[in-house]
């Protein structure tokens, strides 16, 4: 396993027992401040206390001011029914299907969501393995602290004495930089094996180290990730490469066993001896897109998943390292989608158009790999639509296998999304979220290409001022 220097786990020795009672952390022994908390969720509390209700920020929000770092969500919890909230909040919504939740609207579409506080029974921790929880089972503050996933996301801070309130040792972790699961983990792994991937994610961005325990839950326990939800799977997999730690996630995932019940389509590749330079070349993939993510861009879902079958490409088919004449790679690239189709595309729930723009990234940086000249490329390659996108994932497989760096020229100075443009694989129209990352320009889906026709007006249109469906008025 590797060190934790290298921002992946190693198993920590020992562990923690839980407490029965809270561990009371005052102002003057931890860093944050209500100053530090963003003004609607300070709102929030306030408004809370003010009508008689308990209310405390929780999870990432007290892990991520506790680390120094800025919360990319404010979430809160309260005593509060849900019917209680939105009385307390008219501008609200509840959403949930299982457990209600409330999402409190300020201005600019910022949201903040309140959730009641649940009992342990809503997330099994002690309860019969074959009995589900009733639906709406609110709890106390222990209880919701010990039925959340990870010690350092099981903290409340609460503002009438800026303290925080601890019942799972997550301060302690926090302190020495440990993932360690709440309770037992090779359990908590078994009814909800999302879990595994939590774990990863915040030991990866974070740089902590894996507890003992529950490493050996998550190496024992990886493949009951294929019970998991598709659709499910599926987003909590663009969360981890699209987060900015994509390199570390890859060489704890690779480490764990996730990597391989992810992908499977890479376990003959690993299965052979002298694999190291396929894992290598993966590992610098996914180092490439943090770096391209610390310059402001966020990779569109195709991109990514592209970046991280390359190496396996090569492997299987020489794709970039044989030349091939157009029609062979035409060819190659039905055989490709079909094998995509059959290894991810169902584990994964990938939309068509997402695996046919993969095969097209593939074939495209194939052309640009083959067709590179002393000079540059051939000019009627260079007036294809496709050859700006594929620039850039040309640069960044240069970067992978020979170490060359992304030229400067790539990013341009202004980094805010164009006009018109959409991101990610999201369809035209819906707008980006207002604090999301654009895309880089040179990602984009190409304006007008066979794959994206340009809109034609109704057949029926009138071109006249004044007219409808071609007919004049009089």
């Amino acid at each position: 396993m590797l060190s934790s220097a290298d921002n992946s786990a190693q198993p920590a020795t020992g562990t923690t027992a839980v407490p029965l009672t809270a561990r009371i952390i005052p102002p003057d022994q931890h860093p944050i401040t209500l100053a530090m908390l963003d003004r609607d969720a300070l709102f929030v509390l306030k408004k809370l206390r003010d009508a008689g209700f308990s209310g405390y920020l929780v999870g990432g929000g007290v892990r991520d001011l506790y680390l120094g770092k800025t919360p990319k969500d404010f979430d809160i919890s309260t005593d509060a029914r849900p019917g209680q909230l939105r009385r307390l909040f008219p501008h609200s919504n509840t959403i949930g299907r299982r457990f209600r939740l409330v999402q409190v609207f300020f201005r600019g579409g910022k949201t903040i969501e309140v959730s009641t506080l649940r009992s342990l029974s809503e997330h099994d921790l002690d309860g019969p393995e074959e009995v589900l929880a009733p639906n709406n089972t609110f709890g106390t503050l222990s209880e919701d602290a010990r039925r959340r996933d990870l010690t350092i996301n099981s903290l409340f801070f609460e503002i009438n004495g800026a303290t925080i309130i601890d019942y799972v040792n997550g301060i302690d972790d926090l302190d020495q930089a440990i993932i360690r699961i709440v309770g037992e983990p090779a359990k908590r792994i078994a009814r909800d094996p999302v879990r595994i991937l939590r774990a990863i994610r915040h030991a990866a961005r974070n740089g902590f180290s894996i507890e003992a325990r529950t490493w050996q839950a998550i190496t024992d326990n990886c493949e009951k990730l294929t019970l998991c939800p598709t659709s499910r799977l599926r987003d909590e997999l663009f969360k981890d490469l699209s987060g900015g730690a994509a390199g570390p996630w890859l060489e704890l995932a690779l480490e764990s066993g996730v990597f391989l019940t992810l992908f499977p389509l890479y376990q003959p590749a690993f299965s052979e001896t002298g694999a190291a330079p396929l894992r290598n070349q993966l590992l610098n993939l996914g180092h490439g897109i943090d770096r391209l993510n610390r310059r402001g861009f966020r990779q569109p879902d195709y991109l990514l998943l592209a970046l991280i079958l390359i190496p396996w490409a090569d492997w299987r088919y020489q794709l970039f390292s044989k030349v091939r004449p157009s029609p062979q790679l035409f060819q190659l690239g039905r055989d490709l989608r079909s094998e995509i189709d059959a290894g991810i595309g169902l584990q994964l729930n990938l939309s068509r158009a997402l695996r046919q723009e993969m095969v097209g990234i593939f074939i495209n940086l194939a052309q640009l790999l083959h067709l590179r000249q002393q000079h540059g490329w051939p000019k009627w390659l260079r007036k294809k639509s496709y050859f700006k996108r594929g620039l850039l994932l040309y640069h960044l497989y240069l970067e992978a296998t020979t170490g060359i760096p992304l030229p400067e020229e790539l990013f341009p100075a202004e980094t805010e999304e164009p006009a018109g443009k959409h991101s990610r694989d999201r369809l035209p129209g819906k707008r980006r979220p207002k604090n999301e990352a654009p895309v880089h320009p040179e990602l984009q889906p190409a304006k007008h290409s066979a794959e994206n026709p340009p809109r034609k007006r109704p057949a029926l249109a009138s071109s006249r001022k004044g007219g409808i469906f071609g007919l004049k008025k009089k």
